[in-house]
């Protein structure tokens, strides 16, 4: 890097006021002073780029790894449910294998439980009632107008217009 003391700056600024001059002095600083400034937002810019695709590629890895955990993960909970299902499948076989050994030929078998899921009867699907289009309160509508609360909200024109005097 350049290394500019003060007193480099001043020679600097002693050899532009003799080759430009007084006049045109000003113009040539702000010119000065915008191109370094534009040059210094590219160079933030181009960082600020550096820094996102670095980021970005931290993201990407950081996928990657999510990914093959998630993957792993499936493939357990495949292999555990073909297992479970392997097993479910051999009780069901020896169960059937007792039924047959046993010659029942009712529905129900003595080792299973009145309270077997398979056995209970599931209610159909009853509509609640209820219609939401109306505005249900905690505190009932009776209570309210005994304490004199306002259930209807007016404004401040329609209730002088509601009390009123009626001209004759």
């Amino acid at each position: 890097m350049l290394d500019l003391g003060l007193s480099k700056m001043a020679l600097i600024g002693a050899v532009a006021l003799i080759v430009i001059g007084p006049e045109k002095l000003p113009r040539v600083a702000r010119t000065v002073g915008s191109l370094l400034g534009r040059a210094q937002r590219y160079v933030a810019d181009v960082k600020a780029e550096v820094n996102r695709s670095m980021e970005l590629d931290e993201l990407r890895k950081m996928k990657e790894s999510v990914e093959a955990a998630a993957r792993d993960v499936q493939t357990s909970v495949q292999s555990t449910t073909a297992a479970l299902e392997k097993d479910f499948s051999s009780v069901s076989n020896e169960l059937k294998s007792l039924e047959q050994q046993h010659g029942s030929t009712s529905d129900e078998a003595p080792w299973r439980s009145p309270y077997d899921a398979a056995s209970q009867v599931v209610p159909s699907y009853q509509h609640p009632g209820k219609n939401f289009r109306l505005k249900r309160s905690a505190v009932p509508r009776w209570y309210k107008s005994r304490q004199g609360v306002r259930t209807h909200v007016q404004s401040g024109a329609a209730r002088v217009a509601r009390f009123r005097p009626k001209k004759r």
